[in-house]
């Protein structure tokens, strides 16, 4: 895993920002998942209830981060699986392999649904030898299937976060991957549609409906191309002045800004971040053009001192990293 998709990931897997993900392309971003109702799903251990017989399914993970939803809405227990994919470059056949994904899933609970019954089955058996003809019996479909009438999948949603800023040109259904084909039999044939986020593809006031750090990562992405407009959002969103070092470091690495701020754990102030590195930026142009022009290092640590209004001693560390 490259150093994008590990921040990315690690950075999703922040309850806080997931649930806000959810809470913006399902709500509007009114607040309807609590980040306490989501419980981490990454390994097989983690049994979740399902249907009506309450059996457990032990749950795999396929996705980036994949989180279990439980909630009480209209007084009645809700589950649902919810995962996200981080995409750092636009695929072009992105509904195929989210739909894999999707049913591999949901044919996992399925296998998982059947395992539980037979072990169910044997146990009572073994238990009640007497009694066994009183329990209810499966259906030769039920058994064949290992699924049972009352049973019930638990609903898979994903989202894919699209960490890049250019525009999403790639296709978000099955239907619009498939060849030039009679409307009849496209009608009936299988679709499959990407719950997408993208920087690009939102209105500023889109993104001003997440209530996390993941509004000015959105926000810093999509104008990162327009430094015009990056600079006046920074300069004048208060926002951008105590950013949480996670997402100040998402920003840096997938948009390539190379931003300088201090190292250590408390949080970053995105516009003199920004200042910084351009200082920098203009000193090592300096650098190489006095370096060009034969000019001696020691004249030109005085040279950069007096230009950038540094003390001899920072003139000289910087002048030394490009000389």
């Amino acid at each position: 895993m490259g150093k994008i998709d590990t921040i990315t990931k690690e950075y999703m897997e922040n309850p806080v920002v997931f649930a806000d993900a959810f809470n913006q392309f399902l709500y509007h971003g009114n607040q309807k998942i609590d980040p306490a109702q989501l419980t981490e799903l990454d390994t097989t251990e983690i049994a979740i209830p399902y249907g009506g017989s309450g059996a457990g399914v032990p749950e795999q993970k396929y996705r980036d981060v994949l989180k279990l939803l439980y909630a009480m809405t209209d007084g009645r227990t809700t589950y649902c699986i919810m995962g996200i994919e981080n995409q750092t470059e636009i695929h072009y056949a992105l509904p195929v392999k989210n739909g894999v994904y999707d049913f591999l899933q949901l044919s996992h609970q399925i296998s998982e649904a059947a395992n539980a019954h037979r072990q169910a089955m044997k146990e009572s058996k073994s238990e009640q030898p007497n009694n066994l003809q009183e329990k209810e019996e499966p259906t030769d479909g039920e058994f064949l299937s290992g699924f049972w009438k009352t049973d019930r999948l638990i609903p898979v949603v994903t989202l894919i976060i699209y960490f890049g800023s250019d525009s999403w040109d790639a296709p978000l259904s099955l239907k619009e991957m498939y060849s030039n084909t009679d409307s009849v039999i496209l009608k009936h044939a299988p679709d499959y549609h990407v719950n997408l986020i993208a920087p690009r593809e939102m209105s500023d006031d889109e993104i001003n409906e997440f209530h996390s750090n993941l509004r000015e990562v959105m926000l810093y992405i999509k104008y990162s191309k327009d430094k015009k407009t990056l600079n006046k959002i920074v300069k004048e969103d208060i926002k951008f002045q105590s950013m949480e070092r996670q997402a100040a470091e998402v920003i840096n690495i997938v948009t390539g800004s190379k931003l300088k701020y201090p190292k250590g754990k408390g949080d970053v102030n995105m516009c003199l971040a920004i200042q910084q590195m351009r200082e920098e930026s203009e000193i090592k142009g300096a650098v190489e053009a006095y370096k060009d022009l034969e000019v001696s290092l020691a004249d030109t640590i005085k040279r950069i001192a007096k230009r950038f209004h540094l003390s001899e001693s920072e003139s000289n560390e910087a002048v030394k990293q490009y000389w």
